[in-house]
């Protein structure tokens, strides 16, 4: 048995991220639920107590302050503790980029375990829920904007606990280049990408070398020279602006940097390109000729 606490959502205004259920509970020694499986994403929280949660026949042991998720689809089974029964809230939600979403913050898949010490926010975050149960446009708004609040409560200090530190690290490194590549043309430095991803540049460094075998800056600087090269084939723009597209404010530093890339300087790197091009056309025009 439970004493519990349970908002049910049947109507929807959103698509993106929509809340379909939320509650709080007390449970029983040994109380449990499944196994079963549910049709959308559900995020519990223990608040008190200890219990299990299993998933995919694997069972993970966990205590106040930690965190499960459940995806749509696969079958789980949850158990208080004999001893020290937990209390825990839970949100059940789903839409269009609920996946994404879970991903940027680390869960989903493998990854399904999570300490947060934000617990006493994410309470009040659900209870606020509980009180909002009319179906007015007023109160709808209030919860899409309270479960965002509560993915923004879970993103400020989320630590993943159930993936292998190569999954974890894999993460970390996807971050970093994707900061990269949304940033490279900026002036952008490696302390910048660490502290985008929380973490410290000596561990930015190993999981660089571990996963793709170079440190942060040979990333950046060859993301920047590729970029670099593809501008000087495509465009005809200055050396000079070329290198302020891809971050470097100082063009003698950018052509340094791209010789010791590509042999070559860059002027000579679009020569070249553009002596090839011509040779090309040639050859394909006496080809067409001959037929």
């Amino acid at each position: 048995m439970e004493e519990s606490y349970v908002l049910q959502i049947k109507e929807r205004q959103f698509s993106d991220l929509y809340l379909c259920f939320c509650g709080y509970a007390k449970c029983s020694p040994g109380h449990s639920f499944g196994p079963a499986v549910r049709p959308n994403y559900i995020i519990h929280y223990i608040v008190e107590g200890r219990g299990s949660y299993t998933v995919d026949g694997v069972k993970y042991e966990l205590e106040a302050g930690q965190g499960f998720l459940i995806q749509p689809g696969v079958q789980t089974f949850y158990q208080a503790d004999e001893k020290e029964p937990w209390s825990y809230l839970w949100v059940g939600f789903d839409g269009n980029r609920a996946k994404g979403y879970l991903r940027g913050m680390g869960l989903g898949e493998n990854s399904l375990i999570y300490r947060s010490s934000h617990g006493e926010r994410l309470k009040q975050t659900v209870l606020s829920m509980l009180r909002h149960n009319t179906y007015t446009a007023s109160d709808q708004f209030l919860l899409e904007g309270l479960l965002y609040s509560f993915f923004g409560t879970l993103s400020e200090d989320m630590d993943i606990l159930a993936s292998s530190e190569t999954n974890t690290g894999s993460l970390y490194v996807r971050r970093a280049v994707e900061f990269i590549q949304n940033n490279y043309c900026n002036p952008i430095h490696i302390t910048d990408i660490a502290e985008y991803v929380c973490i410290n540049r000596s561990y930015l460094y190993t999981l660089f070398q571990k996963e793709l075998g170079m440190s942060p800056q040979e990333y950046l600087t060859n993301y920047r020279l590729t970029q670099a090269a593809e501008l000087l084939v495509i465009t005809d723009i200055s050396i000079e602006s070329v290198a302020l597209s891809c971050g470097y404010s100082d063009p003698l530093v950018f052509s340094k940097a791209f010789k010791v890339k590509n042999g070559i300087t860059p002027s000579a790197y679009r020569k070249k390109d553009r002596k090839e091009q011509r040779e090309n056309r040639k050859k394909n025009e006496a080809k067409l000729e001959g037929l």
